[in-house]
C-alpha cells in the first residue's frame, strides 16, 4: 500500500527518504501530514526546543513555605503570598474553592 517517497527538508533543503514503514507508522498514529524536515533537522530541533524549556516540558516551580491561615499547618505554596490575603493548605483551601 505504501511505497518509499524522496521529499525534500523545508529547513536544509537536502532530500531524504519516507520510507514505506515511517508512512504505515504516521497512518497509525492518524497524522495527515508528511513530514517537513530531514531527520537530522528534526533532531536538531527537538534538542532546540529542549534546551529552551519547550516542547511540553515545563521548569519546576518554585515553592514558597507558609502556615495555613485556617488550620495552622506548615505548606508549601507555588507563589510568594504578599501578606494582605490569607493563604490556605490544600486540604483547607480545596472545600473553600468548591461550588
Amino acid at each position: 500500500m505504501f511505497q518509499d517517497k524522496t521529499l525534500t527538508c523545508k529547513e536544509c533543503g537536502s532530500e531524504f527518504d519516507f520510507t514505506a514503514s515511517e508512512q504505515e507508522f504516521f497512518a497509525e498514529k492518524g497524522f495527515t501530514n508528511e513530514p517537513g524536515r530531514c531527520p537530522q533537522c528534526r533532531a536538531a530541533r527537538k534538542a532546540n526546543m529542549n534546551n529552551r524549556g519547550g516542547g511540553g516540558y515545563r521548569q519546576e516551580r518554585e515553592m514558597y513555605p507558609v502556615t495555613c491561615s485556617s488550620c495552622g499547618k506548615e505548606t508549601t505554596v507555588p507563589f510568594q503570598p504578599r501578606g494582605d490575603k490569607p493563604v490556605y493548605c490544600r486540604d483547607c483551601f480545596q472545600p473553600r474553592n468548591r461550588w
